[in-house]
């Protein structure tokens, strides 16, 4: 996807990092999401840059791979962190502990970052990772 393919008014949407690899790399799974990005802005978080360049290394792509992702990811907005975005992360990780929601444990970090983003900018997040079910705050979108 790059920005000529967003259709002009679309209503942006966060992606997380499963989401933006399934794009990028053509798999199956961005089939199933293609009515919920197809034209539309798409927003990833800092992280999701971090997960994906870290892919990239760990599958020692070459540079041609490497640069085809760089152009990828200029395509898209990324979201840096910033107080407010901190502000959020913390808000939510509190009311997700409050609830027993697994979202709050350490392990979820990155994914945090990726919820608060779409918070933050009162986005729907299109995931297809059932960590961000039930999120307070948070519209997921979820193919179950």
């Amino acid at each position: 996807m790059t920005a000529q393919d967003t259709a002009p008014g679309a209503e942006p949407v966060v992606i997380d990092t499963m989401i933006a690899g399934a794009l990028f790399l053509r798999r199956p799974l961005a089939l199933k999401y293609d009515a919920h990005v197809a034209g539309r802005p798409l927003v990833i978080s800092f992280v999701t840059v971090a997960e994906l360049r870290y892919g990239a290394i760990k599958a020692r792509w070459g540079p041609a791979r490497r640069d085809a992702l760089e152009e990828r990811l200029s395509s898209l907005t990324v979201v840096a962190s910033d107080s407010d975005l901190s502000m959020v992360h913390a808000e939510m990780r509190s009311a997700c502990q409050s609830i027993g929601h697994g979202l709050h444990d350490k392990i979820h970090e990155a994914d945090r970052w990726i919820a608060a983003t779409a918070i933050r900018f009162g986005l729907s997040l299109v995931s297809d990772d059932a960590i961000f079910d039930k999120v307070p705050g948070l519209v997921n979108i979820r193919i179950a």
